[in-house]
């Protein structure tokens, strides 16, 4: 593992932090990268109640059990992103933390967890033209009666594969990319909203 001082983000390499504040005051879209959040793969059975308590014990929020829906608090996010499986989203440096609470109160029980923290870079975009922009290359039906503030969904954007997380009603998403693929994932999403105008923000 690299060590602090060693790390870089999925994105660094394009200096965001030097466009931060870029962009007109009034643009119509926000870009931001998300770097250095630790996620948590978690496979267990909603059925057997004692691992759902056990689960909500640990994390402070319940599991969402809704197909394309997220629970959180300001310490963590579940993201559903099948029966039996959720990514968790804990601020950086609480990952170890969190999976070895998860391991010891699930001992004995049918689980899996897995820190897959740095597989996957998130890209945060905001804005009213937020929506617009990701509709130019996603399938999905993103109207907000369809698709709204907590639901997230595994697609594709510019044929990429992601896992799209709606925030909140501004519209704000998190876009989760592989970490390879981060850069093509970004590069993609600022041309594509260069007709509203983008600020970048940090």
């Amino acid at each position: 593992m690299a060590r602090d001082f060693q790390r870089q983000s999925a994105l660094a390499h394009l200096h965001l932090h030097t466009r931060g504040g870029g962009g007109p005051p009034d643009a119509a879209l926000t870009l931001c990268e998300r770097p250095y959040r630790g996620q948590l793969l978690l496979r267990g059975n909603v059925a057997d109640a004692d691992f759902v308590a056990a689960v909500t014990q640990v994390l402070g929020v319940g599991l969402p059990q809704e197909p394309n829906t997220s629970a959180g608090t300001d310490g963590c996010n579940a993201l559903w992103l099948g029966p039996d499986e959720w990514l968790l989203v804990v601020p950086d440096g609480r990952e170890a933390e969190t999976e070895s609470a998860l391991t010891a109160a699930l001992r004995g029980r049918h689980h899996a967890v897995t820190d897959v923290s740095a597989g996957r870079a998130v890209i945060g975009l905001a804005g009213p033209r937020a929506r617009d922009v990701l509709m130019k290359g996603c399938s999905l039906d993103m109207h907000p009666r369809v698709f709204s503030a907590g639901q997230c969904a595994q697609t594709r954007l510019a044929r990429c594969q992601v896992l799209l997380h709606q925030v909140d009603a501004a519209p704000t998403y998190d876009v989760y990319a592989q970490r390879s693929y981060a850069n093509y994932v970004w590069r993609w999403v600022e041309d594509a909203g260069r007709e509203y105008d983008v600020a970048i923000v940090m």
